[in-house]
């Protein structure tokens, strides 16, 4: 009787074993050959431009020594970009690779910083949450969603907020359907602002505002938030004026006081304007801090960039420049204000509320 078995014959008769006693064969079969597709092939939403240094990149490569250094590093952060596919896959797998060691940070969790969120279509067209990767390393090569329900379907998969992304591919297995699905045509909403708009602190990356209101509004959106550092400032308005938008998002105002808010309102939509006459430009408050009810001086940081703010909305508007709306600050988290996660940044309950007071803004604004 021989002393051992070759592979072939072990994992025969091992199922049929299996089998004999009624538990699933299946368990030894291979795992299916996956084939790998470049995002970089079709193309990601959310690049506004084409000239980068890095692919994932926000701004362009020319922005570097322009824009102050703080707003170039952050520029190479992957917010707001987004790919879509179709596939009647009931497995999606994802390789990918992020810039930065640094996967989370003390309030805000990698899977925002530095994960991947997949997002389906339903039979109703309607974009739902399907799955979002954990990241324990800087490159992952996992299975993003198994045991899907049969059907081909569109998918999107939202890229890092808080981190640059090297590269992404997304595969599936040989044997099923895998269409690109090229970024859509449509002009974008552009978003300028500061950590907020950047993403923190989402847990997934495709719970920031922009995006929810991407999915909304089924319109492409462009992602210029630069945490701590969204200044009105024009040497990123010389780049925003390249963008063919459908609508300006400028939401600055938590990194600003009200001498900056002064000097840099009124040239930047200016600045704006003279390159687009007749694009919406929508002006938004700062959120309120959740502490400012018991903190003075938070209080005062609120009243004084707001009436500041305001000011000089009154003289644009004095001026005769038209297409502007503005959005009250008070209104964007809960009046308990428990939707923040340090008091300052959104939590997703916080990006929701803030997506539903900025919708009917942006859809007026588009119809105009």
């Amino acid at each position: 009787m021989p002393t051992s078995l070759s592979r072939r014959t072990f994992l025969g008769t091992s199922a049929a074993g299996l089998a004999a006693t009624g538990l699933p064969a299946f368990a030894f079969q291979e795992k299916p050959e996956i084939k790998w597709h470049d995002v970089q092939e079709w193309g990601v939403e959310g690049r506004a431009f084409n000239d980068t240094e890095k692919y994932f990149d926000r701004l362009p490569g020319r922005a570097k020594g322009v824009v102050r250094d703080a707003v170039w590093g952050l520029s190479r952060h992957s917010s707001g970009m987004m790919v879509q596919f179709r596939t009647d896959a009931t497995e999606i797998h994802a390789h990918y690779k992020v810039t930065f060691r640094n996967l989370a940070m003390a309030h805000m969790p990698a899977t925002g910083v530095s994960g991947l969120d997949l997002y389906a279509r339903d039979d109703d067209g309607t974009w739902k949450w399907v799955a979002v990767v954990r990241p324990n390393a800087q490159e992952m090569n996992v299975s993003l969603v198994n045991g899907l329900r049969p059907g081909l379907r569109d998918y999107a998969v939202y890229l890092p907020l808080y981190n640059g992304t090297e590269f992404l591919k997304i595969g599936v297995p040989t044997d099923h359907k895998f269409e690109p699905i090229a970024p859509r045509k449509e002009k974008p909403i552009v978003f300028y602002g500061t950590s907020i708009t950047h993403g923190a602190c989402a847990s997934r990356p495709g719970m920031p505002h922009p995006a929810i209101l991407g999915r909304r509004l089924d319109r492409p959106t462009i992602n210029l938030g630069f945490s701590g550092n969204g200044k009105l400032e024009k040497e990123v308005g010389q780049f925003l004026v390249e963008i063919d938008p459908a609508v300006y998002v400028l939401d600055c105002l938590p990194n600003m006081v009200a001498k900056e808010v002064t000097a840099r309102t009124v040239p930047i939509v200016k600045q704006l304007r003279a390159a687009h006459p007749d694009v919406p430009i929508v002006l938004v408050e700062d959120r309120t801090y959740s502490y400012s009810w018991i903190k003075p001086s938070s209080q005062k940081r609120n009243d004084t960039s707001r009436a500041a703010f305001k000011a000089e909305y009154q003289k644009l508007l004095d001026a005769g420049v038209g297409n502007l709306s503005y959005v009250d600050g008070d209104l964007l988290l809960n009046q308990d204000r428990d939707d923040t996660t340090d008091g300052s940044h959104p939590s997703d309950l916080g990006f929701y509320n803030h997506a539903q007071v900025l919708e009917p803004v942006l859809k007026k604004a588009i119809a105009s």
